[in-house]
């Protein structure tokens, strides 16, 4: 089976490794990269990190509006299909890389299969929605890594090819654990933190940033929490920040983008998460460390079972004693399968292959 994959931003990178360790055992992968995210912090550090196999071509998309990323993405990607005649396209999770990918697959006959499929959270004024239900109403496989997922597939009216396989991130993080505690001191010494002494927070969707007012509140939110706060930067925060001349309270230490495993680490140390991320939300949920969501909705509504995220929005008041409540006395409950996604995604492709399906 001759496979194309492709990614483009961060949070598909981990995901991408997981599944391509095993597609490469037996079969033939193609890796495409749109380019959405490019520097080293953003792309490169991740292909290090997770030792996933260079791209065999990258789009170099970079910067710009979502119609002008998806347009040039769509183009170069249909390109590359029509030169390599895969068998099968796989997208990941809920970017302009993904529907890209997935349109561009579709009009020429290929099938899609799209990892992460049957996400919502029901709010379509986050362009990733819209990418969500787009790429899945036009997809040939529907990986869901939840029963919710899968649920909410079915309930609008999709009756063939979901499968339920599990979360391919949680496939990453227990892969990646491993790697991550070898560099577990350094990585602490580093940034002057003890396990449990800080709290780590995440800001990059444009609604928290694009908008002064909100992310004026979410630095005072951070600002009012009594533990230091690790802020790793996204470019669109970072450039926000500028813009308005902000001077962060001494309590807030901003970091560059950090790679996967410095980010784990982090992550398992700390006394709470703060993020309007989806996959920092659920790699707290698999660490057992308490969450607060900057976001009045998530796509992962499992996270929130037992206390263990909070959806707080971007109220102060409502932040800080999100952040500062005792960590539950019962772990997780189990939702996100059992660190198996990507064979049972390969198992699936092996006895349906694409060829029964074009």
């Amino acid at each position: 089976m001759k496979v194309a994959t492709v990614v483009g931003a961060r949070p598909q990178f981990p995901k991408a490794a997981a599944l391509s360790r095993v597609i490469r055992k037996h079969h033939e992968e193609i890796l495409i990269h749109t380019g959405q995210h490019y520097d080293d912090l953003m792309s490169d550090v991740f292909f290090r990190d997770l030792n996933l196999p260079e791209p065999d071509l990258n789009l170099g998309v970079g910067s710009g509006t979502h119609a002008f990323q998806t347009a040039r993405m769509l183009e170069g990607i249909a390109t590359v299909l029509d030169d390599q005649h895969p068998d099968l396209l796989i997208v990941f999770g809920d970017t302009n890389s993904t529907i890209a990918g997935a349109l561009a697959a579709a009009k020429l006959q290929i099938p899609v299969a799209h990892v992460e499929a049957g996400l919502r959270s029901h709010n379509r004024a986050m362009p990733e929605e819209i990418n969500r239900i787009l790429t899945d109403h036009i997809s040939d496989y529907l990986f869901c890594p939840t029963q919710t997922a899968a649920e909410g597939l079915r309930a609008e009216g999709l009756d063939r090819g979901i499968y339920q396989v599990g979360d391919v991130m949680y496939d990453s993080l227990l892969a990646s654990l491993p790697l991550a505690k070898r560099e577990h001191d350094s990585i602490l010494a580093r940034h002057g933190l003890k396990p449990g002494g800080y709290y780590l927070a995440t800001i990059h969707r444009p609604a928290n940033t694009d908008d002064p007012e909100t992310l004026q509140r979410l630095c005072q939110a951070l600002e009012a929490l009594n533990l230091p706060v690790i802020l790793p930067l996204h470019p669109r925060t970072e450039a926000a920040l500028q813009a308005q001349h902000r001077q962060l309270g001494a309590n807030l230490r901003t970091t560059p983008p950090v790679g996967y495993l410095e980010m784990l680490t982090l992550e398992q140390n700390a006394r709470a998460i703060l993020t309007d991320s989806g996959g920092v939300q659920r790699e707290a949920y698999f660490l057992s460390i308490p969450c607060v969501t900057l976001r009045e909705e998530t796509e992962w509504p499992e996270t929130l079972a037992g206390n263990w995220n909070i959806l707080a929005g971007t109220e102060p008041g409502r932040i800080s004693t999100a952040a500062k409540r005792p960590a539950p006395n019962k772990p997780p409950p189990p939702a996100f399968g059992d660190g198996r996604a990507a064979e049972k995604i390969v198992e699936i492709l092996e006895s349906d292959p694409p060829d029964s399906r074009s």
